[in-house]
């Protein structure tokens, strides 16, 4: 605490204010952070941890966290972000040491990409590009249009066309 004291006095009188003021809302706000994230973790410690990163975040910030309408709130909301983070990271850590995380298919996908080419093979070249570029890279019927340099109606006709001489090959291939 004699180092807090030492530092006051090196600073000026508006940021020994703002210290001040911070000071006030830490004390005003500590025990009811504590409790909301005691509940929250179901952890004394873990809520003291989560508690003292936020009001460090805050306090970086008091420049600008003071002159808010709801500092305690937004302090809340620090705490909060904090949390939710922890909480994905651990979860994410944890699938991963249990191994709950699915194993990529690489043949499933390789024979996936091979269908997916000889399907687009059988159509032809515009039909292809005006599907490719609606379906696969989500542009629109106009942008679609201006790219192959014809009309979005023009692009409407191809990918019909190319949904009906897909359909005919899956149809047959199901039975």
């Amino acid at each position: 605490m004699n180092e807090v004291a030492g530092l006051s006095r090196r600073c000026d009188a508006g940021e020994l204010m703002a210290e001040r003021a911070f000071d006030e809302f830490f004390e005003a706000e500590k025990d009811r952070l504590l409790r909301t994230l005691a509940f929250i973790t179901g952890s004394g410690a873990e809520a003291e941890d989560l508690a003292q990163e936020a009001f460090t975040r805050v306090f970086e910030r008091w420049g600008t966290v003071s002159t808010m309408n709801d500092p305690a709130g937004y302090l809340h909301r620090t705490a909060m972000n904090l949390f939710r983070s922890q909480y994905r990271r651990f979860a994410r850590n944890l699938r991963r040491a249990v191994g709950l995380s699915p194993d990529p298919d690489l043949f499933g996908q390789v024979e996936d990409r091979d269908l997916a080419a000889r399907v687009l093979a059988s159509l032809t070249p515009r039909q292809r590009a005006a599907l490719v570029l609606t379906e696969a890279l989500g542009y629109s019927g106009e942008e679609a249009g201006e790219l192959l340099g014809v009309k979005a109606a023009t692009v409407y006709v191809l990918t019909h066309q190319a949904r009906a001489a897909l359909s005919i090959p899956m149809e047959a291939t199901d039975v």
